[in-house]
């Protein structure tokens, strides 16, 4: 973009981050953070903007799920290994369903800040400063912990760094292989509670004993064993974002070197505000997270400033109202779009609209509310004639107890009992495959439904 600059979102009002009480201190990152690499080329945003462009015009369907918030303490190889896992049995259902590539992008390797509903906390009658994730502070409800620390911005370079460089290998070192990821797939279907998606399990594995029969295998085809897998997470702590935005050096744009997509929170979409400035002046692909409070007016400024060339797969609209009010909601936003001609990808986000409070006092979030979403979405773009083009899940693959309901029946008393996220509840792997497959009979409906209109 001619004449942006990457620090210009300084000058812009700023919210939903933190004031570092030692002004030389963050310097002295920042300056050391510029040294560093990208963690991302731009090469590598680049193809994912032309996938998620396929997928906004039903050619491709996206699968975003990962980590509310990475955490410092839960890092390890076998935690990021499982939740790819869990990522790619869910794409292979999905695809299944749609007949269409899933464009896979984890929260992984970047999501590490948090937007908070309130500045400060209250337990026990003593009042701190909220925990924003930690590359900002500590979960520890201490005065200590809660002191905004601009080195921890290193420490979240440095693990993202570690985990894009698993994804990567495993991405593309056979772990990916097609028939290795319909081998999880099935150990799931094999459970009696998951009788109803045993049928689709079956005819996923005629599929592939058909292709080997073919004399189509993943030692032939190396699109058999290998995936693209993109990283990304909300563009929150912009000093770390400047800090990584790098110049490409074949085209000069400018390239948020954190990761392959950034998106924008519902609570700092602000048109003239510094999360957008920063957003708008980047070749990655953009997320704009659309919470019920989403005006029409806000949203056509937002698409002039965040795509002005109206690029296919450069914004993607992330819709969260909660189950129930996306008729309320979807519509209008819908017709925005249209009025304005606007290219843009639709995501549901059936995650952060359905978040309520146990009488154990753990936050949850009920499956059935999350699939109810899901449902509404679909539905309205089939009201709508326009397409749904994916999905995005806060999830892991470990068994936590953190979101009630699914076949495994994860009850409000149970939440105790693996309950690990340090902020918002995740769905656990079994449920994240069986939303995959109730998603894919959703693609599946639809796709037939299409066929028959077309004769």
């Amino acid at each position: 973009m001619s004449g942006w600059k990457k620090s210009d979102w300084r000058s812009k009002p700023r919210v939903q981050m933190p004031d570092y009480p030692d002004q030389a201190a963050l310097n002295a990152v920042e300056a050391k953070l510029s040294k560093y690499p990208p963690l991302v080329f731009a090469g590598e945003a680049r193809r994912l903007k032309e996938a998620l462009g396929k997928a906004g015009r039903g050619e491709a369907f996206v699968l975003q799920g990962g980590d509310c918030a990475e955490a410092f303490d839960q890092f390890s190889a076998d935690a990021i290994r499982d939740t790819f896992k869990v990522m790619l049995q869910m794409a292979m259902v999905l695809t299944f369903g749609a007949k269409v590539p899933v464009v896979k992008i984890g929260r992984m390797a970047g999501q590490f800040a948090k937007p908070r509903s309130a500045p400060t906390e209250v337990i026990d009658g003593v009042e701190l400063p909220s925990y924003r994730g930690d590359i900002i502070n500590e979960l520890d409800f201490t005065e200590a912990a809660r002191v905004p620390n601009p080195e921890k911005m290193l420490q979240a370079y440095m693990q993202a760094a570690a985990t894009l460089n698993l994804l990567r290998a495993f991405s593309t070192g056979g772990y990916a292989d097609v028939n290795e990821v319909h081998r999880w797939t099935l150990g799931f279907t094999e459970a009696d509670e998951a009788e109803r998606f045993r049928d689709m399990a079956n005819r996923i594995s005629d599929t592939l004993d058909f292709i080997r029969a073919a004399g189509v295998n993943s030692e032939r085809q190396h699109a058999l064993r290998q995936v693209d897998f993109y990283t990304s997470h909300e563009s929150l702590l912009l000093e770390y974002e400047e800090a990584l935005c790098r110049v490409d050096s074949t085209t000069g744009q400018n390239l948020a070197g954190s990761g392959h997509m950034i998106w924008i929170g519902d609570r700092t979409r602000q048109p003239d505000g510094a999360h957008v400035e920063f957003a708008k002046g980047v070749l990655n692909p953009i997320g704009l997270k659309c919470g019920p409070s989403m005006t029409s007016e806000d949203l056509k400024k937002l698409m002039a400033t965040l795509n002005p060339k109206n690029e296919m797969g450069r914004l993607t609209l992330i819709a969260r109202f909660g189950a129930g009010k996306v008729a309320d909601n979807l519509p209008r936003l819908i017709d925005t779009v249209s009025r304005e001609g606007a290219n843009v990808v639709w995501v549901c986000d059936p995650m952060h609209g359905n978040t309520v409070k146990s009488n154990t006092g753990y936050k949850t979030r009920p499956f059935d509310a999350v699939l109810r979403e899901v449902q509404e979405f679909f539905a309205v773009h089939k009201a709508e004639d326009t397409i749904p083009a994916g999905v995005h899940f806060e999830m892991t693959g470990l068994d936590v107890t953190e979101c009630v309901g699914g076949l495994k029946e994860v009850s409000y008393e149970d939440l105790k009992d693996r309950y690990h996220t340090a902020c918002d509840p995740r769905l656990n792997a079994s449920q994240s495959l069986e939303l995959a497959f109730l998603v894919a009979e959703q693609l599946t409906s639809r796709r037939q439904e299409r066929l028959a209109e077309a004769g």
